[in-house]
């Protein structure tokens, strides 16, 4: 399911999402004086202090595949129903591009504090563990407590 999205919706999906993560995280920056964005090129320009620093949302920054990921194992989960996966997918997609805004927010405000020698602690460790870390909750609460709580040992249920 997810290669076959994938192949079909990259093309079409990748860019618009790139701009709308790049947006959204620019209001934080807008908001702070920290940062701005330029949401039609997908790029976020830092003001740090040894010189500005610009960012590009790309494909990997935009949260596609996890987006994707997500759905896609949420579709064939046997736990909810139909109505159930509609408003989990949804509730989903949001969290994911809020953890994408919240992660990219980090990275930027790192980059303001410490210029451009901190950008590879702060894009490749810290924000993926806050993403990483987002997702593993996400996924928590979405798919193993559901599959907890409808256990059923004989009389014994997690329900309870």
């Amino acid at each position: 399911m997810f290669i076959f999205c994938f192949i079909i919706l990259e093309p079409i999906l990748t860019a618009p999402l790139a701009k709308l993560v790049c947006h959204l995280t620019g209001a934080v920056g807008r908001m702070t004086g920290i940062f701005s964005a330029h949401a039609s090129y997908g790029i976020l320009f830092i003001e740090a202090e040894k010189g500005p620093v610009s960012l590009y949302v790309d494909f990997e920054c935009a949260g596609l595949i996890e987006i994707l990921v997500f759905l896609s194992l949420l579709i064939f989960f046997q736990a909810y129903n139909w109505k159930e996966k509609i408003v989990i997918g949804f509730l989903g997609v949001v969290g994911v591009l809020f953890a994408n805004v919240l992660r990219l927010t980090i990275i930027c405000v790192m980059i303001h504090i410490g210029g451009n020698d901190i950008y590879y602690l702060a894009h490749t460790i810290v924000g993926r563990m806050v993403f990483y870390l987002f997702a593993i909750t996400l996924y928590f609460y979405v798919f193993t407590r559901r599959q907890i709580r409808q256990q059923r040992i004989g009389e014994f249920s997690y329900n309870d």
